[in-house]
């Protein structure tokens, strides 16, 4: 799998930009702030729907213009496909394939697949779990598509069941019969929708434990080795991955939390709640890993991803946004010669020797909104 075309309009800092790509190494080189992330940043929106630099979509929208439009032709086994996304803040976002209307930009997901690299990583180690909870439903997301649905599933039964306990813990007194059954039935569907993803969240971490440990063996072979447990706010129960049995347990929670939640107006128990605990040796990482070891656990965890999507049938696409200028010599090396094997990857720098000689292919010059093959 690889992009072949991208082409932008209104997307960020480009009133337009048409840029051929090839399979092998691309990189992407000029100044910071010339819009070189800009590009790579689109390239996976077209692939995720959502940005690692933004939780919404008003700054891809360049200033003063309605909407933007991102297009990316992606060529897969030697079939092609124009995969085609218009963003409308505040309103529905639209998208084409092949030219032709889709009912929901959810039902591409899954046409193109990456996996990015960026500075904004350090927090999936170093900020708080719900960078980490993010990591792994966008991964399960990448895997399967449908777990979009699945997530919008949960996010609506939560916020729902949420206004509810909000308004209950507003009024201070004893929530009368009805506001109860009402409860009882939002409970329901927070166990239904949260033990399924929870469950696929326990098969995730456990195929990512092995890769997440091999990479950071080989990123940095001289650290202690990295590790994963997934941290349930079901607390100490034991949990299996069977969906009807996590249901009963969510359930469970759900009710012996009741009283508290009630109090404080919030929901207490399921997915939203759980973490993802990052280990170097017995120690936590997020408070004790260095910032090397910080990086390397970060791009381990990215690698980690990738080997997992190859498995699945398909190289993604590798995106690496200003990734070796913040590492060392050593790290460098040893991150380019396991990345070089990919398909298709994209590497933005500000200057050319920011790019290990291990990458070697096209490159682009970016400065003042101009996209310039070399």
């Amino acid at each position: 799998m690889h992009v072949a075309h991208l082409s932008l309009q209104d997307f960020r800092s480009y009133p337009a930009a048409e840029v051929a790509l090839e399979p092998g190494v691309t990189a992407f080189v000029g100044p910071n702030g010339q819009g070189k992330t800009n590009l790579v940043e689109a390239i996976g929106y077209v692939a995720s729907h959502g940005s690692h630099r933004a939780a919404t979509d008003a700054p891809l929208v360049r200033h003063g213009a309605p909407r933007a439009i991102v297009r990316a032709g992606v060529v897969k086994d030697d079939r092609k496909a124009l995969i085609e996304l218009e963003i409308n803040p505040g309103k529905a976002n639209r998208a084409r394939l092949n030219r032709s209307p889709i009912p929901r930009p959810r039902e591409i997901l899954g046409m193109l697949r990456t996996v990015l690299f960026a500075p904004e990583d350090l927090t999936l180690v170093k900020g708080d779990p719900g960078e980490r909870r993010r990591f792994m439903d966008e991964l399960l997301t990448a895997r399967a598509p449908r777990f979009a649905g699945v997530r919008s599933d949960y996010d609506r039964v939560l916020k729902q069941r949420n206004a509810l306990l909000k308004s209950a813990a507003a009024h201070r007194r004893s929530p009368g019969p009805e506001v109860l059954a009402t409860l009882d039935v939002w409970d329901s569907h927070l166990a239904r929708t949260g033990s399924e993803l929870l469950a696929a969240r326990l098969q995730l971490v456990e195929a990512l434990r092995p890769l997440v440990e091999h990479a950071y063996a080989a990123l940095a072979p001289h650290s202690g080795g990295a590790d994963l447990t997934y941290k349930s706010s079901l607390g100490d129960v034991k949990l299996s991955t069977d969906r009807g049995e996590l249901a009963e347990q969510l359930m469970a929670a759900v009710s012996e939390s009741r009283k508290q939640e009630l109090e404080r107006g919030v929901s207490l128990v399921g997915p939203h709640r759980d973490e993802l605990v990052l280990r170097l040796g017995e120690l936590p990482a997020r408070g004790y890993a260095s910032h090397g070891e910080s990086w390397s656990f970060a791009l381990g965890l990215r690698l980690a991803a990738y080997e997992l999507l190859r498995a699945d049938g398909d190289d993604p696409v590798l995106i690496l946004d200003d990734v070796f200028a913040e590492l060392d010599t050593g790290r460098r090396s040893r991150l380019a010669d396991m990345v070089a094997p990919a398909e298709q990857v994209l590497i933005t720098a500000a200057v050319p020797a920011d790019v290990p000689a291990e990458l070697t292919g096209g490159s682009y010059t970016v400065s003042d909104g101009k996209v310039v093959r070399d």
